[in-house]
């Protein structure tokens, strides 16, 4: 996977770098790859190969858990593949062996992605139409997604992973999405994820840090 610079992208994540809104700020970004593999995606790429195909034997037609009729087929194992890996390269440090089928859901489309983005965005998309004479982000972001993977074309897909298999998550994370969009013929894929950070359990981190440090001064002053 290589990882590409899109000029339509850069003022979206320039705005998503820091939205502060009183209680919380909101952290997002946009980053695009295309799947073309490096030597070290190649051995990894392999490895999960292998781990999937041995999933599939292992698992019974009455899990209904089991992604086994999605991974049967060649091109649905790639795309998962795919998937992790621009995980990988976005967490180089994070270990996603563990990351299994059943944490990435197919969206049914743009309309899908949009009603969770009006969810959990309402409030930054109100700054950014503050900061933008009255453009929407909505809009900014489908202008520039579609620029670089033609979302007509694209397959959306959202992770889901356990609470301990998220790398985005922060102290005091309230909530955090991953998105991620397809275009099987370029062969690229851009990844979308935001997180929410709660100022409060934030200014409580500092306040307790304070505080401890504030005693053992005066536990030293004391003379014992």
């Amino acid at each position: 996977m290589k990882f590409l610079e899109h000029t339509p992208l850069d003022s979206i994540n320039d705005f998503l770098n820091h939205v502060n809104l009183g209680e919380c700020t909101v952290r997002g970004n946009l980053e695009a790859y295309s799947c073309k593999h490096t030597g070290t995606d190649r051995k990894l790429s392999f490895s999960l190969e292998n781990e999937i195909l041995d999933s599939l034997g292992q698992s019974s037609d009455s899990d209904r858990s089991s992604p086994g009729e999605f991974l049967s087929s060649r091109s649905s194992r790639k795309t998962l593949i795919y998937l992790v890996l621009t995980l990988s390269h976005i967490y180089p440090d994070y270990d996603f062996s563990a990351v299994r089928a059943h944490q990435f859901f197919s969206e049914e489309g743009w309309d899908s992605f949009m009603l969770t983005f009006d969810t959990y965005m309402f409030e930054t998309a109100k700054e950014w139409a503050e900061a933008n004479g009255g453009s929407t982000l909505l809009e900014s972001l489908y202008k520039a997604l579609d620029e670089v993977v033609r979302l007509s074309e694209c397959e959306i897909y959202s992770y889901n992973p356990d609470s301990d298999g998220e790398p985005f998550l922060e102290k005091g994370a309230i909530w955090a999405f991953n998105f991620f969009f397809y275009n099987r013929k370029l062969r690229r894929v851009v990844s979308f994820r935001c997180c929410c950070l709660s100022n409060l359990a934030a200014d409580g981190f500092i306040t307790d840090e304070l505080s401890d440090k504030e005693n053992t001064e005066i536990f030293d002053e004391m003379d014992m």
